[in-house]
């Protein structure tokens, strides 16, 4: 079951959003709920992890965003990653700076740097946890991860062996999320999975686990 595009506003327009949007728009950034998040909405899951991805520092977004939400907001900043985290209630608000990655061979750290919102979609790994959303633009879906939704579909971004060289755990999670949603690998996506396979011998255990 999933819900209608025009209905997703209804879902992002009470606080916190709200007062992301006015942060964004006092400091001159766009920002976007991104991921899992948006993902949810269109299935009905409740979810309180909120992913926003800004065009700019996220950092910053996140500090003016901790600061109108009140005393009893928790900020906390990891500059090594470029990542902040508001803790308001029973909320946590991840913010991010829109970056592209790329990848050693022999690495799962990738090479990060600033980009654009689309950038930002192309690292991610499956369509469905590709989609963004702000008020102004709407729904920015441009690897049809609704399409995919409503299909059943878990189908990688971009190439998937691409997606799985860079990072093998990927795998797993493509094998997870057609468990937990009863939805079918899509075939590039499961032909990739067949031929990488060997890939999660350099994954940890831990990992795994």
């Amino acid at each position: 079951m999933y819900i209608e595009q025009e209905d997703i506003l209804n879902h992002i327009s009470a606080k916190p959003f709200h007062i992301i949007s006015e942060a964004a728009d006092e400091l001159g950034v766009e920002a976007y709920v991104i991921g899992g998040y948006v993902r949810d909405i269109f299935l009905y899951r409740p979810s309180k992890d909120i992913d926003v991805v800004a065009v700019g520092s996220g950092i910053e977004l996140a500090k003016v965003v901790a600061g109108k939400l009140g005393k009893k907001t928790h900020l906390s900043v990891f500059k090594n990653f470029g990542t902040a985290q508001v803790k308001s209630g029973d909320l946590e608000i991840e913010f991010v700076g829109a970056r592209k990655e790329s990848y050693n061979r022999d690495s799962r750290k990738p090479i990060v740097e600033d980009g654009t919102l689309e950038d930002d979609q192309n690292r991610r790994d499956f369509t469905i946890n590709a989609m963004a959303y702000n008020e102004s633009q709407g729904l920015v879906d441009i690897y049809g991860g609704l399409a995919d939704i409503k299909a059943g579909v878990i189908r990688c971004v971009g190439d998937a062996k691409e997606r799985f060289t860079e990072d093998a755990l990927r795998m797993m999670r493509a094998v997870r999320f057609s468990a937990q949603l009863g939805y079918r690998i899509d075939e590039d996506t499961r032909t990739a999975m067949t031929e990488l396979a060997p890939n999660l011998q350099k994954i940890s255990a831990e990992r795994i686990q």
